[in-house]
């Protein structure tokens, strides 16, 4: 399918505006969880925190957004994403300027919790309504707002590290709330009511437990979240601490333009991945941007120069095409009745487990372990290459 096909496509019947408010949205919740890695030396250096302080706020922002996930997914199959897109983006705005005012280590560690609570309502909603809106073009659809995202986690860490030297890392992350606030009103205004019907039915507690459990345990998905599972520990580890360990050679302008490449090609990739997976199938998409990522990833302690670091920057971000196939392939296969509670349960699995690799990054930094954390973070992209490669098909996965 041609781009300007599936251009036309995702804009057909009234739905573009839908897209756009979403992408949008996405652009300044991924983005804003990105800021704190950009400007993590400063803020390591005002609390008096190692690098394994440092490795645990962005661990607490991705752990917190894991356990939304979840009650977040619950909430789709009950309320409806439009109040959650625009509830996620309204919360968000406050809890940056929790962020920007903390006076103490553990003040700015319970910002990092709200943020990653209030960011947490995005997700599922964010899927569930790609998904219904667009059933026919779900890959591109959320491949589109994924690389929107992809773009504001360039531009913004890019921004808060050309601006770090001469403005507080305080106004850099607060100044996230005002474009939060606009984005709240976007979607509130865009994004349809479900019906409904749809979100005040609901089978009885012990019935839909049932019911995730048996959808989980699918081999697909299985398989599915076990993957993104060590991908995204892999992810976690490497951007919380891309900017710091380029700082040690480059000036942390320097490194965190490089950071900004990694989003400029995963935003190539995912708007290439969700179209490629719809006319090659996932499991060799996802296969061969798993290996890929492995390559890259255990190339960093080896690579030297700017122009070679680059051109690596580019092609580590490429992993980020994993996400709109995954998400894509998990939702699909899941039954419609618990689609949003097992999304959302399945959310906190892999969000919650992938949080730790900042953590472990950070702690083998102050065991002077830099090079080899690098390494482990190959090794585990690789075992999820393995793992993607016996993806079932999606129809034998429903089957």
């Amino acid at each position: 399918m041609g781009l300007r096909r599936a251009a036309g496509r995702l804009r057909g019947g009234g739905r573009g505006w839908v897209l756009v408010a979403i992408a949008a949205g996405w652009v300044f919740v991924l983005g804003g969880r990105f800021l704190v890695p950009a400007v993590l030396p400063q803020v390591t250096a005002t609390f008096e925190v190692g690098d394994t302080g440092g490795g645990i706020a962005v661990t607490v922002i991705w752990a917190t957004y894991a356990l939304m996930q979840s009650p977040a997914g619950a909430l789709v199959d009950r309320v409806g994403e439009r109040r959650l897109l625009a509830g996620s983006l309204l919360l968000s705005a406050g809890s940056v300027a929790v962020l920007g005012v903390a006076p103490a280590y553990l003040a700015f560690l319970g910002g990092c919790a709200a943020f990653g609570f209030a960011t947490g309502l995005y997700g599922p909603a964010r899927g569930t309504a790609l998904a219904r809106t667009f059933p026919d073009d779900d890959g591109a659809a959320i491949g589109v707002t994924l690389a929107a995202g992809s773009v504001g986690s360039a531009v913004l860490p890019f921004l808060a590290g050309a601006l770090v030297g001469s403005v507080s890392w305080r106004y850099v992350v607060a100044g996230l709330a005002p474009p939060l606030l606009v984005a709240a009103a976007f979607a509130w205004r865009t994004v349809p009511e479900r019906d409904r019907e749809s979100t005040t039915s609901a089978p009885p507690a012990d019935e839909l437990a049932g019911d995730v459990l048996r959808a989980v345990r699918r081999r697909g998905v299985a398989v599915a979240v076990a993957a993104v599972t060590l991908m995204l520990f892999a992810f976690q580890g490497l951007s919380a601490f891309y900017v710091t360990y380029l700082a040690r050679e480059l000036d942390q302008r320097v490194a965190a333009g490089l950071f900004a490449l990694l989003f400029v090609g995963g935003a190539v990739a995912q708007l290439a991945g969700g179209a490629a997976a719809d006319r090659f199938g996932e499991r060799a998409v996802l296969t061969l941007t798993a290996a890929v990522g492995a390559v890259a990833v255990g190339a960093v302690p080896f690579v030297d120069g700017l122009v070679p670091l680059a051109a690596l920057s580019v092609v580590i971000g490429t992993r980020l095409a994993i996400a709109p196939v995954s998400n894509a392939y998990i939702i699909a296969v899941l039954p419609d009745a618990v689609t949003g509670t097992a999304w959302g349960t399945l959310r906190t699995a892999f969000f919650l487990l992938g949080a730790t690799g900042s953590t472990v990054v950070g702690v083998m930094s102050d065991a002077e372990l830099f090079d080899e954390a690098f390494l482990l973070l190959a090794v585990v992209t690789a075992a999820a290459a393995v793992l993607y490669a016996f993806l079932p098909s999606r129809e034998a996965a429903r089957g």
